[in-house]
């Protein structure tokens, strides 16, 4: 019984006073405004998730350049990777191509006369040199700037041979000084 000596069950179809009614609508209103919200702002969320592609564009740091009885004595010019490998009987070594001033592809220039000079305290017979078309910046055959806009030589990369197969691999994101020799039995 009641206060005022009559059952609310009795008052109200649902057994619940009026009150407790009011109450009850006001939490599942709330509920159901704040599901819906969770349900917007996750949606929101995978949709700009989906403008993110789950693939990466770009290009692989190691790269294998072939079998390393393909690469001539010399100066070979690899334009994919934009670079320049050396190879002095079983002796290789790689240098960019991409000049330190704005990127530009440097050109190989064969020199008149072979030069001979030490590099990172090993002596080193300099058959080319480089040029910049974009903005003249010239470099010696070991990627040291000679004059131009360029602020710093052209880089050295690793080389190592694949344990799987034996091409020669560059890596990209690896600059070595420019005493780095690959000797291959």
């Amino acid at each position: 019984m009641s206060d005022h000596g009559h059952d609310v069950s009795k008052d109200s179809p649902s057994g619940v006073s009026p009150q407790d009614g009011g109450a009850r609508r006001q939490f599942l209103i709330r509920l159901g405004i704040g599901a819906g919200g969770v349900a917007i702002g996750a949606q929101s969320v995978a949709s700009l998730r989906s403008l993110v592609p789950n693939v990466s564009y770009d290009a692989p740091t190691t790269v294998k350049l072939g079998n390393p009885v393909d690469f001539p004595d010399g100066l070979k010019f690899l334009p994919d990777e934009r670079l320049f490998v050396f190879r002095t009987g079983k002796t290789f070594h790689a240098i960019s191509a991409v000049c330190t001033h704005l990127g530009c592809t440097v050109r190989a220039e064969a020199l008149s006369q072979v030069q001979e000079t030490q590099v990172g305290g090993q002596a080193m017979r300099l058959t080319h040199r480089f040029n910049c078309p974009c903005h003249g910046s010239r470099y010696n055959g070991d990627g040291t700037t000679i004059s131009g806009p360029a602020p710093k030589a052209l880089a050295w990369y690793h080389l190592s041979v694949a344990t799987d197969d034996g091409q020669l691999v560059v890596d990209l994101a690896h600059e070595v000084e420019h005493d780095f020799r690959l000797t291959i039995a």
